[in-house]
This record gives C-alpha cells, structure tokens and sequence, in this order.
C-alpha cells in the first residue's frame, strides 16, 4: 500500500487533510483528516471510508466532500444543541 496526502484545504477554522492509500489490489482508498486548534490545543480527526475508487482523484474528491459534509453536520449540531440555552431574566 501506497499512502499520500493530497493538497489540505482551509475550512472556516478547520484544516481538511484528504488522504489516499492504493491498495493492494491497485484501487485507491480515502480517508481525511480534521484539524482544529494550534500548538498543544490541536485537535485531529480522521475518518476513514468503505468505499474503493478506481482513481486516485475520485477518492480524493470524495474524503474532501466527506470532511466537510462531516463540518457542515458537526456544526449545525452544535447549533442546535446551545438552541434554548440562554438566560431569560
């Protein structure tokens, strides 16, 4: 197996990190990798994908939409959770 990481890309706060393995039968596997936060406050994620594409550019595409279909959820959650939340004097 063969791991890259393609070119990350600067999310809002978040840095998305796509990351492509060939495997051994010559399909490519996706993974990405969430950052957020500097120095001894950073914070990883990664998520890795079932899915096997037949070209690197396909699978990187895809861990890209996935990390930040992954935000998109992660923050609208976030929003909903604090609805309610506030003092009312």
């Amino acid at each position: 197996m063969t791991l890259s990481q393609d070119k990350s890309i600067a999310v809002g706060k978040y840095l998305v990190s796509p990351l492509i393995t060939r495997t051994d039968s010559g399909r490519f596997a996706a993974s990405v990798a969430i950052r957020s936060g500097h120095g001894s406050a950073t914070h990883h994620r990664v998520l890795r994908f079932v899915p096997r594409f037949d070209s690197r550019d396909i699978a990187r595409r895809y861990a890209v939409d996935q990390g930040i279909a992954w935000l998109q959820r992660a923050s609208h959650s976030s929003a909903r959770s604090s609805i309610g939340q506030g003092r009312t004097d």
